[in-house]
């Protein structure tokens, strides 16, 4: 069910890594993150799949930053692929979005305040990417199975379904770990998304906090029941990142995470 073109390392028994910065701020970051992340997968053997958002739809506050541009952060994406023969991902917004985006990358990311939008999860489906929907932090992983039926009904049964945590209170989230295996009975693959499942919403400040320092305890645990796929935002420096600075991994720390979590794999099988 993981058919995405340029995808390496598909034959060895290993979860399936989404990771890039939260969004494109630059080529030279953007090239930066993606060479280190792909030196890392090649030597452990994880497929791999860089992850940028070309544009920030979703802000507390109106001035904070969305992007560089659609265009050249979409260009840039395209030349990270090229360049490191790697598959790519970024998240759409509007049914508008889904050809253009597709142009660009091979799995588009439905947010998860937008899972229940149809006519995006079909304009999403109908461009034939993989399709890749955050399940929404109002949901209940079971709900998960009418949002995923609208994008094969649409005809495109390449799905994947990816927990990023429910609402706890008014500035909290917390991981249900039951909802992996849930969602994975649907038949589509589960995603674990390490990164924004640790933020701390509508702040005061109206800047997105987070607990980074749980990213490897919700990775682990992740794996640990089944999770066929893990994301993760990383940033050589996060507190100087535009976006998500609160919960992004430092880059430095990737490769240790991972090397564990492929011996949870293992272990698990």
């Amino acid at each position: 069910m993981i058919q995405v073109p340029k995808l390496k390392h598909t034959d060895k028994n290993s979860f399936f890594l989404i990771a890039g910065p939260c969004a494109i701020e630059g080529e030279d970051i953007a090239m930066e993150i993606a060479e280190r992340v792909g030196e890392i997968t090649d030597k452990l053997g994880i497929p791999y799949i860089f992850k940028g958002s070309y544009r920030k739809a979703n802000r507390s506050r109106i001035d904070s930053f969305t992007g560089i541009g659609d265009e050249k952060a979409l260009n840039i994406l395209a030349k990270v692929a090229q360049r490191f023969d790697l598959p790519a991902t970024t998240d759409i917004h509007a049914e508008g979005e889904a050809v253009m985006a597709a142009q660009y990358v091979d799995v588009l990311q439905i947010p998860a305040f937008l899972c229940r939008q149809t006519d995006l999860l079909v304009a999403a489906a109908n461009t034939g990417k993989v399709v890749n929907i955050k399940k929404g932090q109002f949901l209940s992983p079971e709900a998960m199975a009418f949002t995923r039926q609208k994008v094969i009904d649409s005809g495109n049964d390449q799905v994947w379904l990816t927990e990023r945590g429910a609402t706890f209170g008014y500035t909290d989230l917390v991981v249900d770990f039951r909802g992996i295996p849930v969602m994975r009975q649907l038949g589509s693959p589960v995603v674990m998304d390490c990164t924004h499942s640790l933020q701390q919403p509508n702040q005061a400040s109206g800047v997105t906090g987070g607990k980074p320092a749980l990213i490897e305890t919700i990775a682990k645990a992740a794996i640990a029941v089944g999770a066929d796929g893990i994301f993760m935002e990383t940033h050589p420096n996060p507190s100087v990142a535009k976006s998500d600075a609160a919960n992004m991994l430092p880059l430095d720390k990737l490769e240790g995470i991972l090397t564990k979590l492929m011996r949870i794999r293992e272990a698990v099988g």
